[in-house]
């Protein structure tokens, strides 16, 4: 569902002036609950629009003796997986933790 334009200027109008959601309403003649309606509708909008995150991922060689893949992310996780693990397979976990 698309939030009209006149309810999309309110939000901007609101969040531009630093008044509480109702005050904002009370100011304008507005429901609180419409509005809040209205600004649970525009926020899912802007995530549903926002571009994927790229997860930075350096691969290195890495000798191992356990025959295992090690995925070491830039915030300190690891995740070993055997070495003979599918790149499909891999490719869709990847996509997953995106």
């Amino acid at each position: 569902m698309a939030l009209p334009t006149q309810e999309q200027e309110h939000i901007a109008a609101w969040q531009s002036n630093g008044l509480s959601q109702a005050a904002y309403c009370r100011q304008h003649r507005l429901n609180s609950k419409t509005f809040s309606n209205w600004l649970r509708i525009y926020r899912s909008q802007q995530v549903a629009s926002a571009a994927p995150t790229l997860i930075p991922l350096e691969i290195k060689p890495e000798t191992s003796s356990s025959g295992s893949l090690l995925l070491r992310c830039p915030q300190g996780h690891t995740l070993e997986l055997p070495a003979d693990v599918s790149p499909q397979w891999l490719r869709q976990l990847l996509k997953c933790l995106d």
